[in-house]
């Protein structure tokens, strides 16, 4: 299949849905595909069906009955049979569907497939009954069926444990948000300061420049401040309450304030669950759930610590609800009278770089340690990229590690491949250098990892002193990497 020219990317989705749908071999085969809201899903899975003469069927918020009427509709109008179809039940409508391959590969999409299972909660077990191995129906189709949904935490556990679908699914495809790198380039940004902060506040998600911006990137860095102020901190565009609709459409997602509580206090710094219960005034036992909640819907990360066991720390995983809670909401009521904006964001700017555009660099630096970085100049492939505190027990103190790289044991202690510090504000110079010096020799005399040949890096959005570059060609151990090199310009 031709991937449609107006699609940015995703060749690597492109490619498995075109092998999973021309895929020759007999008998209907199920995929399932994921990704938080936004991000181009139903762009993509409609494109497989223009380019593969499938059919396409968007679920909506209704009742079963209606559903089982708007699915016959579609199907009547796709096919044209000589009678329409009128089904009674969902199994005739699986039969159907394989109908419709039974001359070649075609791919059959059911999109929003959470809100058919709402109204019907037996649906996974029909579909299930379906695809029953030997079934004649199945047996003689080559359809190819993908179920699409955007809620986290129904389509997570959709294929897992005993769930009815486990074992049937063929394909298994999650659509993610674009990296800070293609973001750049969607946004048609190529000045790598100021890419970083409109990630920090939209991330890499599509819809949010091609919808909800119109269109509208900032074009240099002295425009960044009145396209926030014309776009996020405009009432009049879909980006102003984006991230409370965000939080409003998880369907596991009841005691809204709660939710919304948790979240403003992993903005507000609190990173651990003693952390969030104290900002709430609760037991750290009582947010158990939320948390958990949150996290199954793809809207807080847990994060462990790489040298301490059972420390686990959060944060924010959708850079907009980030924002939205650590610079709209508190000031909410100002922000919704218009005409407002540009003197609440004057107000507000230093908030974002500490509370925002500096954890958000942090958690670039160990994006692109993980992801983008030759291994020769890590000094190995990581296998998990973190941070973390490092305990001094001499002279009982920690110290925070903003980028920890850690290879692959190999039968052996695991070595620490890098420690990095990651400053957005500040010009870095020797006294970073020797601090993540000292660390390393303490994480040496720990034990947990070989730190005998672990590098220095230095993460910086505004650059390096002569005495840290002096420092940096002297030992080879010491790596500065700078905006473009964190965004391949370099």
């Amino acid at each position: 299949m031709r991937k449609p020219a107006e699609m940015f990317d995703r060749e690597y989705e492109w490619s498995a849905l075109t092998r999973f749908i021309t895929d020759e071999q007999p008998g209907a085969t199920l995929g399932v595909v994921s990704g938080r809201r936004r991000q181009g899903k139903t762009f993509l899975l409609d494109a497989a069906c223009r380019a593969a003469g499938g059919f396409y069927f968007g679920a909506t918020e209704a009742t079963d009955a209606e559903s089982l009427r708007r699915i016959s509709t579609s199907l009547t109008a796709h096919v044209r049979p000589a009678a329409p179809f009128h089904f009674a039940n969902w199994s005739e409508v699986m039969d159907a569907l394989f109908a419709l391959g039974t001359e070649r590969p075609v791919p059959v999409v059911i999109d929003e497939f959470p809100y058919l299972v709402r109204a019907n909660p037996e649906l996974p077990s029909i579909i299930q009954e379906a695809f029953r191995p030997l079934r004649d129906a199945r047996a003689a189709s080559r359809a190819r069926v993908l179920l699409c949904g955007s809620a986290l935490s129904f389509m997570g556990k959709l294929l897992s444990g005993s769930a009815p679908l486990r074992g049937r699914a063929g394909l298994e495809l999650v659509v993610r948000t674009l990296d800070h790198q293609l973001a750049a380039e969607f946004w048609e940004i190529t000045d790598p300061h100021l890419a970083l902060r409109v990630n920090a506040i939209v991330g890499g998600t599509p819809a949010y420049r091609r919808e909800f911006a119109r269109g509208d990137s900032p074009r240099d860095g002295e425009d960044f401040d009145p396209w926030v102020v014309r776009t996020v901190l405009n009432p009049e565009t879909p980006l102003f309450r984006e991230a409370r609709y965000l939080l409003a459409e998880e369907p596991d997602l009841r005691d809204t304030a709660l939710y919304l509580s948790v979240l403003g206090a992993v903005a507000d710094g609190n990173a651990t669950r003693g952390g969030i219960a104290g900002y709430l005034g609760r037991k750290a036992t009582d947010l158990a759930h939320p948390i958990t909640v949150l996290e199954d819907a793809g809207l807080l990360h847990r994060d462990q610590d790489i040298f301490r066991d059972n420390r686990p720390t959060y944060r924010i995983a959708e850079p907009l609800i980030g924002f939205y809670h650590a610079v709209m909401r508190p000031v909410w009521d100002q922000l919704e009278r218009p005409g407002s904006a540009a003197r609440v964001w004057k107000a507000t700017r230093r908030r974002f770089v500490c509370n925002v555009v500096g954890p958000h660099f942090e958690q670039v630096c160990r994006e692109w340690a993980l992801h983008h970085a030759d291994p020769e100049l890590l000094g190995g492939l990581p296998a998990q990229v973190g941070h973390g505190v490092v305990h001094d027990t001499t002279a009982r103190v920690g110290h925070e590690v903003d980028v920890a790289v850690v290879g692959l044991a190999d039968g052996r202690k695991p070595p620490l491949l890098a420690i990095g510090e990651a400053k957005w504000n500040d010009v870095m110079g020797q006294a970073h250098i020797e601090r993540l010096r000292r660390i390393r020799e303490i994480a040496g005399r720990a034990g947990r990892y070989d730190a005998s040949a672990t590098k220095l890096l230095c993460f910086s959005g505004a650059g390096f002193n002569d005495k840290a570059r002096a420092a940096a060609d002297a030992d080879p151990t010491i790596e500065l990497v700078d905006l473009r090199m964190l965004y391949g310009l370099s």
